[in-house]
């Protein structure tokens, strides 16, 4: 399976989302998970935001091999989740790749309980970088709970 976390830019939520969730996978021990980011209006190849790096670093994360990429149809099969960190990218993310599985990361760990967006920290301080990566934290363990609980289903 791979789960490929979408953003605008592709600079700041996302890469934190994919090395966040990479890491958390490694320490809960959930194998055959590719965890990638992509965003829906991106400037190719660029770096992570600098203010995600350092908000990386204070976690654990190495960021700097990053670079930005386009969701394209491409990317997407029968064995991809789309999780995007806004309500906004959903319909951006299913005209570009229909009939995908996507889903908002909240909506998708809660099982529907809470539909809640990820502020976009571009512009703002090392602070509003934080409170995104908090949000992601808080968000990632339900969500790797499904993605090892469905992963668990198909295998059977």
């Amino acid at each position: 399976m791979t789960v490929i976390f979408v953003c605008t830019g592709n600079t700041c939520r996302s890469p934190l989302a994919e090395a966040l969730a990479r890491q958390m996978a490694a320490d809960r021990g959930i194998e055959g998970v590719t965890f990638a980011s992509a965003g829906i209006s991106v400037l190719e190849g660029a770096p992570a935001n600098d203010a995600s790096m350092l908000v990386g670093i204070e976690r654990g994360l190495d960021l700097s091999p990053h670079r930005a990429r386009m969701l394209t149809p491409d990317m997407v099969d029968a064995n991809t989740l789309l999780l995007t960190l806004a309500t906004s990218h959903l319909s951006a993310v299913r005209d570009i790749a229909p009939g995908a599985t996507v889903y908002l990361l909240d909506d998708y760990a809660s099982r529907g309980e809470h539909r809640r967006s990820v502020s976009d920290p571009f512009g703002g301080g090392l602070e509003e970088y934080r409170a995104a990566a908090d949000d992601i934290e808080a968000m990632l363990p339900g969500a790797l709970d499904r993605i090892a609980s469905e992963g668990a289903s198909r295998r059977r």
